[in-house]
């Protein structure tokens, strides 16, 4: 019998039960309800478990070379960012020690010419060590609070500061906070002097909250940009020297008899985490009071020969209504 004429097609037995799609549903039904069930009830967690630890220790004998060459490139690249950051860090203290020695120098020969005309000693004044707690919630004024307060020693007006220059001033005082009204700030000002020039201006916050600005400044003012403006201590509230800002642009115009001097703060707010709260000194305290005893004198000074002006003209008065009435009595 040739091959050819054989039957091939399966018996009947084997051709009976689902089709092919219909096996596909239900075992596509099947994987989706057991997905399900394992997300809800986490059934095969215990499987997932056990099946890790087992592989863990292979996982981890594989990891080996790659974890030997990420510690060896680490160590070259920690090695090489040591050398220059001990590099750094000598160049940079060659350059404090010969400004340490210009700075001695200095205020040995400041000291030297105040004994000689007789001034009074630079000022030491007393810091407090603080730290920014968060900013002020007004988003349209730059306020920060700090941890520091009356308990503390703390009181209004105190200058802030940090290791790159002055921050602002204290303007509220509460028993364990503060808070300190920034540079930038629409409200604040501070009286400057130029190094440079040695010329006396003050500045104020910018509306934006972006910078500080020197207003009413004659246009044909000696600014540059990079002119950097210290305190010049004579507001008796910041002491004098202390780095505040750089001239970051002057603008003249013809139209204008004053210039358009913008600064750029040389302390970052927005960066400022530690600060120091410098105290009120004595001496400013002392003269403080003073004015206020001169003025509160002369105020009542004024007060009483403007009450004998009147009590004068009162009698004068009285005088001359006397005189007339004696004059009609004959």
């Amino acid at each position: 019998m040739p091959l050819g004429t054989l039957d091939r097609s399966p018996p009947p037995f084997f051709r009976q039960g689902p089709s092919a799609l219909t096996k596909l549903a239900l075992c596509s039904a099947l994987a989706l309800l057991l997905m399900v069930a394992d997300a809800r009830f986490k059934l095969m967690q215990p499987a997932r478990a056990a099946l890790a630890l087992v592989l863990h220790p292979v996982q981890r004998l594989l990891l080996t070379p790659v974890d030997a060459w990420e510690t060896a490139g680490d160590y070259l690249r920690g090695t090489q960012r040591a050398m220059q950051a001990e590099d750094l860090a000598r160049r940079q203290l060659a350059q404090q020690a010969e400004r340490l020695s210009r700075a001695e120098a200095l205020q040995a020969e400041n000291e030297r010419l105040r004994k000689l005309l007789g001034l009074q000693p630079s000022l030491s004044v007393p810091s407090l060590a603080a730290e920014v707690l968060y900013e002020a919630p007004d988003p349209f004024s730059r306020r920060v609070v700090i941890d520091r307060g009356a308990t503390q020693g703390v009181v209004a007006g105190s200058p802030v500061i940090n290791e790159a220059g002055v921050l602002g001033q204290v303007t509220r005082v509460y028993p364990l906070s503060s808070e300190v009204t920034l540079l930038t700030d629409k409200d604040a000002a501070i009286p400057l002097l130029n190094a440079r020039t040695q010329m006396r201006n003050a500045a104020a916050g910018r509306s934006d909250g972006a910078g500080m600005e020197l207003r009413f400044l004659a246009a044909n003012a000696d600014v540059k940009v990079g002119d950097l403006m210290t305190t010049s201590g004579l507001d008796g509230v910041y002491p004098p020297g202390l780095p505040v800002a750089k001239v970051a642009s002057v603008e003249r115009r013809g139209d204008s008899s004053f210039a358009q001097v913008q600064l750029a703060p040389i302390a970052q707010p927005d960066s400022a985490r530690h600060v120091l709260v410098l105290l009120p000194h004595d001496r400013h305290l002392a003269a403080k009071k003073e004015a206020e005893v001169a003025a509160a004198e002369e105020a009542a000074s004024a007060a009483a020969t403007k009450a004998a002006s009147r009590a004068a003209k009162k009698a004068e008065r009285a005088e001359k209504a006397a005189n007339k009435a004696s004059g009609a009595a004959p």
